[in-house]
Order: structure tokens, then sequence, then C-alpha cells
């Protein structure tokens, strides 16, 4: 075991307090783990990761297991590093996840299944270049089930950034700042260990590990385990559970506010929207439903919680608030409207693996590339450095250029991406959800009106929905891909 690991202290004062006292619950009520529960699980999980040397890396493909807790802690025991992946990655992304991840085995498995652990056969090779998966058949070797060299700092996770490729970088995190994170959500926040958190939102991404995982294990806050997503369901379980937090997306929120004769929420006291941007209009109409003001919350999965709108007004497009506890924000460019800024954070993590980036990373702090303007109470975010598009050389925000789409009437949801061409390298295109009466020609003369002439798109398509990840992003360059012949 890690010597004085944080975060399995932390656990062991909850185990403490907490006791038989339920952990985990299933949307029908049911507990599926009391604390003491988990422990055992965590002792039966040890045995099965015995094979693996400290410094290992494991992944882990569960969904929202209630084992989750249980080998995350059996792990921190054994020296273990985790890798949480989706289970609706693509095997592509995955295998190309475990190679560069130097991955030496997987956990696998469903719902009310216990997870089952395989090793991983890869071929050895360089360090800075990762680690490759073997294929079947090859002879192995001692090289094979060789960890990591991690240094002087050996992680306790690696984390997979939302890259668009089949081979996204990973971000090394001690249980330190894992802890530190954890701590600074709820105390911004005020989530407590008399509330009941409603899992819907991924464990296996950075927004679910931090708001649902280890708040269960640092502070004892229980955790409903949803898999439903369709918005009825998520409804009546949210009803039937009497649930005081739910960490969600905007695409969740603007499901929600599509459903007619709405049960009472009554014990929901805190509404979390994080992964993309909630809309104003989004937020106004949840509020008008459910009679709960949405709080935006942005992060990094690098850095952790960056910023949060404590008095959720809703009144700004993009908005997210002040820094959270503990997190100072630099401006990098204070003379610009938008610039990047500098996080810096014990949440931090310790940079990307295999090949680090001192450009972005560096003590404590970790460089985003969001573009943020300063607000008399807050920051706003404005569009990414990615993002910009390049029309005969004017740049255009494409966040911009939503906004002024939303003030339309009839217009719900608006994102604009950038199309290649040959005469202008870009050129400006939108994808709208709106009411049936609003017509592409409408929209263009709004803008022609409104924008500058490089601003306006040069076609608008109107579609039924905005197609997101699990996560809730949208994937500009995916829609610049589909609507290249459009």
């Amino acid at each position: 075991m890690r010597a004085g690991d944080p975060l399995l202290a932390a656990w062991e004062e909850t185990l403490t307090r907490k006791k038989d006292a339920p952990a985990i619950f299933a949307t029908t009520c049911q507990i599926l783990r009391t604390f003491r529960d988990i422990e055992e699980r965590a002792s039966d999980f040890e045995s099965k990761i015995d094979i693996f040397e400290p410094g290992s890396v494991i992944a882990i493909q569960i969904g929202n297991h209630e084992d989750w807790p249980s080998i995350l802690i059996a792990c921190l025991r054994k020296n273990i590093v985790v890798l949480p992946l989706e289970q609706s990655i693509k095997e592509q992304q995955r295998d190309a996840a475990l190679e560069i991840c130097c991955a030496s085995g997987i956990v696998s498995g469903s719902a009310g299944i216990m997870p089952a652990v395989r090793r991983i056969l890869r071929r050895s090779s360089s360090r800075s270049a990762g680690c490759r998966t073997q294929r079947a058949g090859s002879v192995r070797s001692p090289s094979d089930f060789e960890p990591p060299h991690w240094g002087d700092q050996p992680p306790s996770l690696v984390k997979l950034t939302s890259g668009t490729t089949a081979a996204p970088r990973a971000i090394r995190f001690r249980s330190e700042q894992l802890l530190a994170d954890c701590a600074q959500i709820c105390e911004t926040m005020g989530v407590r260990n008399v509330d009941l958190n409603f899992g819907i939102i991924p464990v296996s991404h950075s927004y679910g590990f931090s708001n649902l995982l280890t708040p269960l294990i640092a502070h004892g806050v229980p955790v409903v385990l949803s898999r439903d997503r369709l918005p009825r369901a998520m409804l009546a379980d949210l009803a039937r559970t009497s649930a005081t937090v739910f960490p969600g997306m905007p695409v969740l929120y603007q499901a929600l506010c599509d459903i007619e004769n709405v049960p009472l929420l009554p014990q929901l006291r805190l509404c979390i929207s994080a992964g993309a941007p909630l809309s104003v209009a989004v937020a106004r109409k949840f509020q008008e439903k459910f009679k709960r003001r949405i709080h935006s919350f942005y992060g990094a999965s690098e850095c952790g919680g960056i910023c949060y709108d404590e008095e959720a007004a809703n009144e700004i497009e993009g908005f997210v608030g002040k820094p959270m506890k503990d997190v100072t924000l630099e401006i990098i460019d204070p003379n610009a409207p938008a610039s990047q800024v500098r996080v810096q954070s014990a949440a931090v993590g310790d940079g990307y693996f295999p090949e680090p980036d001192t450009k972005k990373f560096g003590d404590e702090h970790f460089v985003p590339d969001d573009l943020l303007a300063s607000h008399e109470s807050g920051f706003k975010i404005v569009g990414r450095i990615s993002d910009v598009i390049n029309v005969a050389g004017e740049k255009v925000n494409p966040a911009e250029v939503e906004a002024h789409l939303l003030r339309f009437a009839g217009v719900r949801e608006a994102v604009v991406f950038g199309r290649e061409s040959g005469l202008r390298n870009e050129e400006v295109m939108a994808c709208v959800v709106a009411d049936v009466d609003v017509g592409e020609t409408n929209l263009l003369d709004f803008c022609r009106a409104g924008l500058s002439s490089w601003q306006v798109p040069k076609r608008i398509f109107i579609v039924d929905a905005i197609p997101v990840s699990e996560r809730g992003k949208i994937n500009r360059r995916a829609l610049a891909r589909h609507f290249a012949s459009w």
C-alpha cells in the first residue's frame, strides 16, 4: 500500500463513521452496497489483482457499476494504477488507450455481475512511445507485464483526455490531487454526507469520477446508480429515490425540459451542469418547469474543477461563475477581450503520459484551450483556441455567432463550425434546433442584420437534434465532416 495514501486515509475515516449505512442505491431504492460491503468487496478484489506488479496499469470498463469504489480502493492498496474507460468507447479507441497507457490488465463487467479481471499481453517498447498490446499467439516474456517506469511520483489514476482521435493522451494523477479536487467540489457546491447524489453521468469520465465516486469514498456521500437515460425514466428515478444532488449535462436538462406532466421533486436541492456550455434558454425553461435553478460548473480533465456559478442567475450565455475554492485563475492576455487562463490548484495533474507538455502543464498549474472573458461577477466561456474559424484572414469566434442565433425567437440550440473553402480557407456554417416555423432564409437575414459580413454563416442547417458524445460534448470537426458536401 502507498505509504500515507490520503485517499485511503479518508476512506478509513469514512468507513469508521458510516459502517453499515447505505452507500449505493439502485433506482428501485434497493441498497446495493453499505460502506462495510464496499470494504469487504475491496478485500475480495485485492486477491484478484495479485497477478499485477505494483505500478501496473489496469483499465476499468464497467459502466456505473456498484463495485467501482471497491475496485478503486483495492487498486490503491496494491499500488495499481487505474485507467477508467467508458463502456461506449469504440474498440479502436479502447485498444489505443490500452497501448498508450501501457495497460497490463482490464476489468470488465455489467450491472449485477462481479467484474472479471484479465491480463493483456503486450509487446515491450520504449516508454516514451508507450506500450503496445501483444497479438494473440505471441510468446509471453517477463517484459509483457512490466509496469511503466513512473519515477518518484507514481500515479494512482490516469485519465484519458476527451480527444477526437483514436489515440488520446492520458493525464497522471496522484491521490493527493484527486482528494483536493473532491474537497474543492464539495466545499464550493455545499455537498454534504447527508446528501444523496444521483449518478447518471459516467463515473469513467472526470466529471462523474470527481462528483460521484470520490465524494462517496472521501466524505461518505451516498449515490444512486442510474443507467436509464430515457428522460421520463430519469425523472421517475429522481422522484422515487429522493435524490438531493443531480450532477447532469446540458443535453440531459434539455431532454427533461421537453417532458410534459412532470413529477414533483421536493427533495432535489442542487442541480449542476457541466461537460458543455448550458444555454440560457434551457436553464430558464428548466427553472420554469421544475422550480429549480441549474448551477453551471466548468472544469477540465487535466485540473479538475475551475469555476462554479453559485448564484445560478442564468442570464449570460457561457457564464460559469467564479473560481472554485482554492483555485486561482491568471488571465494570460489581460489586454485581449477574451484570453486563455492559467489554472492554479492542488488538483492539477502531474502532466500528460507518455509525452509531457510543458507549455500547458507546470507546478500545480494548467492552461486549458478555452477562451474566457472576465465579467463583473465571474467568467464566461466564449470559445476555444481550436474552434476559431479563419475566414479569409478574419477570425470568427463560433460562440459569438451562436449567441446571436439564440436571440432569434424559436431557436432552441445553435452550433457554429468551420467548413473548408478553397477560396476563403474556411466558411462559417451552423446547425440549429428550432420551431417548425423557423426557416434558413429568416435566420440568414437575421444574421446579416446583426453580424459582420465575415461572421454570417454560409449555410444554416435546421436539424431535429444536434449530436453530442456520451459526455455531452459537441464535436465541431465531426459536424464539418458530416456537412462537407451539403
